[in-house]
């Protein structure tokens, strides 16, 4: 049996895409998975999918006895850049930044398209290279390919994480053998046949953490592991606004707990200057600060946390909630659809969550200092949101989807 797993344009999309391809290893190890990714996560997917086997294949000239069935190839796609609430004087007053990113990058975005059909369609036209199924985790880097797929009457199913789908699932649901949903159905879903919820894959080393482990997991970052622990972060490139709000709010946020900070790739030089708080003697911290770029085991960091401040992408979300962990959410109300509103606000109605939307952080971050503070003082809140939003996990997603793959991918070869 022949998988191909499409995932990319974000970490949100590559993580779940990884854990459905560790879970089809496990249960049919000799199972052919080609992975394409769109050019900025291919190192990222190789390095990590490393892990599960050794790849094959015409870019990595690897192979081995071990497991040579798993191969990671670049894919072309374009991204269209579209921005909730975006007006037309924007592009004025927003001057260069917003002509240069949504105009011409939607120019580009339009080429890549035509690119990743041409070539999907190049890679799939032999027969003798087609799947027997394909795994669409979202995205822009699924578009063209999905489309293939129907052309060549490949079934393929896709993954939606947010409460809201995006542009790319839109166009593909209709015409997929399998819609799994991440979120819960609401009133316009139901009845569907081919739509199941089975919640979001998640990387397995996200567990729920007790208080001991806790503890030991804020002395392997440099904490004191007596006192209240707050995680910061805007994902792996960061949210420059959640970084600016700290930048603001830290000095007095030290006064009752220690703090860490993932500012992101992307932004991480312009918070340098925070490392003033971050004091170290022989290798050991003596203050309560530390600052990260991005860290390869953010499993541990977060699961160190007693709040966490985070965006409110989906698999962010299902990882803190399989972690158990009391959460503040700032979602950035700007993106297609405010899916992360939509997100935040269906966890806040169920009081799995406090809510802080970004536009009004910005206006005012004493409202995150606010937020925090209450949440490090008030043990109980923080107990009945870390349950609730672990209630909302479900740890089998990766196991369902794989089965959902496999069926169909057996039943089809």
């Amino acid at each position: 049996m022949k998988v191909l797993v499409v995932g990319g344009g974000s970490g949100g999309h590559i993580t779940p895409a990884v854990a459905v391809v560790r879970n089809i290893i496990e249960k049919r190890p000799r199972t052919k998975i080609e992975f394409w990714t769109d050019r900025k996560y291919y190192k990222n997917v190789v390095k990590i999918t490393t892990e599960i086997g050794v790849h094959w294949g015409e870019e990595d000239k690897l192979g081995s006895k071990k497991n040579p069935y798993i191969q990671v190839r670049k894919v072309m796609a374009g991204k269209f850049h579209r921005y909730s609430g975006l007006t037309l004087s924007n592009y004025f007053s927003d001057g260069a930044k917003t002509l240069r990113d949504v105009t011409f990058g939607n120019l580009f975005g339009f080429f890549g398209f035509i690119g990743g059909i041409l070539g999907a369609f190049r890679r799939l036209f032999r027969k003798k290279n087609r799947p027997d199924v394909i795994f669409l985790k979202g995205g822009f880097v699924g578009l063209p390919v999905g489309i293939v797929a129907r052309w060549f009457r490949i079934p393929y199913v896709i993954h939606e994480s947010d409460a809201v789908a995006g542009l790319a699932n839109r166009i593909l649901m209709k015409h997929a053998k399998v819609v799994a949903m991440g979120s819960p159905f609401d009133d316009g879903i139901k009845g569907r046949e081919n739509w199941i919820w089975v919640g979001i894959p998640v990387a397995e080393e996200f567990k729920k953490i007790n208080t001991t482990e806790k503890k030991q997991l804020k002395r392997s970052a440099g904490f004191d592991p007596e006192r209240p622990l707050v995680m910061i972060t805007g994902g792996s490139q960061g949210a420059q606004h959640i970084n600016e709000a700290v930048r603001e709010i830290l000095p007095e946020m030290l006064k009752f707990s220690s703090v860490g900070l993932v500012a992101g790739r992307k932004h991480y030089e312009e918070m340098v200057d925070l490392k003033k708080y971050e004091e170290w003697d022989k290798a050991k911290l003596q203050s309560n600060f530390r600052l990260w770029n991005f860290s390869p085991v953010m499993h541990e960091l977060l699961g160190a946390a007693d709040v966490v401040v985070s965006r409110a992408g989906a698999t962010t979300i299902a990882e803190l909630a399989i972690l158990s962990k009391a959460v503040i959410l700032v979602p950035y109300e700007k993106l297609p659809g405010d899916h992360q509103s939509r997100n935040a606000e269906r966890l806040e109605r169920d009081g799995a969550a406090v809510v802080v939307p970004d536009s009004k952080m910005v206006e005012d971050p004493k409202l995150l200092f606010e937020a925090v503070k209450t949440l490090v003082k008030d043990d109980k809140k923080r107990e009945e949101l870390s349950q609730k939003l672990h209630d909302e996990s479900k740890n089998d997603a990766a196991e369902r989807l794989a089965d959902i793959l496999v069926e169909i991918g057996v039943g089809n070869s």
